[in-house]
């Protein structure tokens, strides 16, 4: 569902999947963000990663941050062009303000904000630790408010934010009750802030993917035959009947970004092949 989302699975779980959707080639991607500059936090995997490269292929310039330098290197040439890459823990203010200060000696200014990096852990209620607590709400909530309210010194006026979130902001999902509420404190997040830079003429929206394919379900602390059981059973919960692909929420997030959704903020769109919404 996110850039960490209980409901991503790792790639090399196998189903017997539909028809899957066409994909666009790079001649078939308009340039709607030519002359731009993004910033997507978490950028060196999943869904972080695809959106980078798919600001890249619209024309904009990029910067993305992560955690581990090794994938962020490896980011950097899947990407191309001239993307600036820093590693940067989001839960730490003083990595952020390292983070932006590169971007604005880079770049200038920003046009667009994809707030994406987070982590997905899980435990049952009576089983949770202040250390999941502290951790999740840290990365996923903290980070989340200080990656928007320190870039706002460098977001142009008219600028697009993004926060990603997930399905489970509205739903019920056993051993989620920690990540849930970090899903919903950010879907928050986005109707305050609608508010309150609306005079700005900024726009801010989120994304809330279901079950999409990234290494981040590797990562939950589940054991394997836990991450296969659930892989088994969210995929039947899925009206389509097939788990997503990150450049399907790097589509959604594309289109927030650019000006063909001028007319649109405040919104939480579900990128989930209808798990979220039948």
């Amino acid at each position: 569902m996110d850039g960490s989302t209980v409901h991503e699975v790792i790639a090399d779980l196998c189903f017997t999947q539909p028809p899957q959707p066409t994909t666009f080639r790079r001649d078939d991607i308009m340039a709607r963000l030519t002359g731009k500059v993004a910033v997507v936090t978490g950028g060196n995997s999943g869904i972080g990663l695809a959106t980078a490269k798919r600001f890249r292929e619209e024309g904009a310039k990029v910067a993305i941050s992560g955690r581990d330098q090794k994938t962020l290197d490896e980011a950097v040439k899947t990407i191309g062009g001239d993307v600036l890459a820093v590693r940067a823990d989001v839960s730490k203010l003083g990595d952020l303000d390292k983070f932006y200060k590169a971007v604005g000696a880079k770049f200038g200014k920003v046009d667009i904000i994809f707030a994406n990096a987070g982590i997905a852990k899980f435990a049952p209620f009576a089983d949770s630790t202040e250390a999941l607590f502290d951790e999740t709400f840290d990365i996923n909530v903290k980070g989340v408010f200080f990656t928007i309210q320190k870039a706002l010194p460098l977001l142009n006026d008219g600028g697009s934010i993004i926060i990603n979130s997930s399905v489970v902001n509205e739903t019920g999902l056993a051993a989620a009750s920690v990540y849930a509420a970090t899903k919903a404190a950010v879907r928050s997040f986005a109707r305050t802030l609608t508010t309150e830079l609306v005079g700005r003429g900024i726009r801010v929206n989120v994304v809330s993917p279901g079950p999409i394919t990234t290494p981040i379900f590797g990562r939950t602390g589940l054991p394997q035959e836990a991450i296969d059981e659930f892989a088994r059973e969210a995929q039947t919960k899925v009206p389509m009947k097939r788990f997503g692909k990150p450049e399907e929420v790097a589509d959604t997030v594309a289109f927030l970004a650019s000006s063909e959704a001028s007319y649109i903020t405040g919104v939480d769109i579900n990128v989930d092949g209808g798990m979220g919404q039948v």
